[in-house]
């Protein structure tokens, strides 16, 4: 049986339709009895948009009305609470977050007492729970406000980075107006480093709103124009990051991955001596792995299956392209903040405009929007095609066609050698998807 409610990263929608304040109670009461802990206490975690208030209170009444006690630490990036969970032994975890998504969606996941996100086939079980009848617990649970839950998320990453010397650096941070923006600056002054900070006075509703991991354009200007040393871009509840450079150039999250992945490397601190990474990673990122003598594992997209990964082999460096960059010798999560200061330590006070980690190959994208996206990816003109235009850039780059899981779209992504090749490539590509599956439906 299929999860219904739960996605990749737990359940998401706009709050107050799809995610109201009745479902989060459910889930909050169906996530506390699937614990399994005799009075299991439950922390919650949110970011800064105006329905989270909501979402926690509710959260809580569930949480409470299957006998555990609900832990309130209000704002904090979401790798706080596998942290925190660690740290005090709680027996669950829950986030209300829609990460990079607009201010007037939300979304609740969970974490267990081991630190991780919970598995789909937990998931599945808490799905199941809200429709089966619920009895009256022995006790109705409490509901504590923790304080100072911060300042140990600081406290972790300061001995994590404690000797990282970020004196004379000259840094740009954006937050997004999100769940980073006071430990953000505050970890980097501690360390040393000037700071200027963009998006950090949210209001509730401003979170990722033109700024933030999804917008770095507008961090990269004002990189340049204030003539900082490089910036960096969290998304709205702190699990991913993006960089850039002195000059302007932004820095995703495959370079981040192969500076972290060869400086681990170098001092022997990259277990299993590989990374995971997803299938939308780039070519170049391959060949550079390749050359260094680092094995590179593939999974499909989401954080949850690089995650996944590296538990099964024991490795812990990993991530994606849109900046979820997971050392599990810290945390396992994404934690945009960490990764910030990883970034920092593998440039040993280097410039970030000068690295040579990894040569990108030009790749181009195109969302084909089509009538039929599973005619599309079951055609056999497309295979044909697709599997000539591989053969064309064998040894060379790549091609990826993908059906989105959630719009009707197919995926079109070429790297090459060039940017000529790789337009060409995928024009006669997306040419073909749409020759195969109609037009979409007004």
């Amino acid at each position: 049986m299929a999860r219904k409610l739960f996605g990749t990263d737990g359940v998401r929608g706009v709050a107050g339709d799809l995610l109201t304040a009745e479902l989060a109670l459910a889930l909050g009461r169906a996530a506390t009895l699937q614990a399994g802990a005799e009075h299991p206490r439950v922390l919650v975690v949110r970011d800064t948009r105006e329905s989270g208030e909501m979402l926690e209170a509710a959260l809580a009444a569930g949480i409470t009305a299957a006998g555990g006690d609900a832990l309130l630490a209000g704002v904090l990036p979401t790798p706080a609470a596998p942290l925190l969970l660690s740290r005090y032994g709680f027996d669950l975890a829950a986030v209300i977050s829609a990460s990079h998504n607009p201010y007037a969606d939300n979304g609740i996941k969970f974490f267990g007492a081991d630190a991780f996100k919970l598995s789909d086939a937990t998931e599945l079980r808490i799905e199941q729970r809200l429709t089966e009848p619920f009895a009256k617990p022995e006790r109705i649970g409490r509901v504590h406000r923790l304080l100072g839950m911060q300042e140990d998320y600081l406290r972790d990453l300061h001995t994590r980075f404690e000797a990282l010397d970020l004196a004379g650096i000259d840094v740009l941070l954006d937050c997004a107006h999100g769940a980073t923006h006071r430990a953000a600056p505050e970890i980097f002054r501690r360390l040393g480093a000037a700071v200027t900070v963009l998006a950090d006075q949210p209001d509730g509703r401003n979170i990722n709103d033109g700024c933030g991991s999804t917008h770095v354009d507008a961090l990269a200007a004002k990189v340049v124009d204030g003539g900082h040393d490089l910036g960096f871009a969290f998304d709205g509840d702190g699990d991913r990051v993006l960089a850039v450079d002195r000059a302007g150039v932004v820095v995703d999250g495959d370079e981040l991955i192969a500076l972290a992945a060869l400086h681990l490397r170098v001092h022997d601190r990259l277990p299993g001596n590989g990374v995971a990474v997803t299938v939308m990673t780039n070519y170049g990122f391959h060949t550079a792995m390749r050359d260094a003598g680092v094995e590179v594992a593939t999974t499909n997209v989401g954080d949850r299956y690089v995650l996944e990964e590296l538990r099964a082999r024991g490795w812990a460096l990993g991530g994606e392209q849109s900046g979820h960059v997971i050392d599990m010798g810290f945390v396992p999560s994404g934690d945009g903040i960490a990764s910030a200061l990883l970034t920092l330590e593998a440039l040993a006070g280097g410039d970030l405009a000068e690295r040579h980690a990894m040569e990108k190959l030009p790749q181009r994208l195109v969302n084909v929007r089509v009538a039929d996206r599973d005619g599309a990816m079951d055609s056999p003109g497309l295979a044909a095609a697709t599997e000539e235009a591989s053969r064309s850039l064998a040894g060379r780059g790549r091609v990826l066609i993908r059906a989105s899981g959630t719009e009707p779209l197919v995926r079109v992504m070429v790297e090459a050698p060039t940017a000529e090749e790789a337009d060409a490539v995928c024009a006669q590509l997306v040419a073909t998807v749409e020759a195969t599956a109609g037009t979409p439906a007004p």
